[in-house]
């Protein structure tokens, strides 16, 4: 399983993110690295299907697409049980990772 979280530089939600994707991992057992992918121009966000920092992959599908969306360089912002924040719920992004990891 390849895992990553694609940022863009100097993203103030790349800890954050790491921290609660590692959390999740851990929760369901999955022992796999977190690669950061740091998204550098237009090109690499188009190339990757990168919709915003930071963004969740795992082999290589974002754990929360954007359908009809086009990538590029931002901030992504995600809807939370607090409103919107730079980063997930544990719980959303636990049942993402279940949804993929299942595959």
């Amino acid at each position: 399983m390849r895992v990553e979280l694609l940022v863009v530089d100097a993203c103030p939600n790349e800890a954050p993110a790491r921290q609660a994707l590692r959390r999740v991992l851990d929760g369901a057992g999955i022992d796999a690295p977190i690669a950061t992918v740091v998204i550098a121009d237009v090109d690499q966000a188009q190339r990757r299907g990168f919709h915003g920092s930071p963004s969740f992959h795992i082999d290589g599908q974002d754990l929360f697409p954007l359908p009809g969306a086009r990538p590029g360089m931002a901030c992504r912002i995600y809807q939370t049980s607090a409103g919107l924040r730079g980063v997930p719920d544990d719980e959303a992004l636990a049942t993402a990772v279940a949804a993929l990891a299942t595959r």
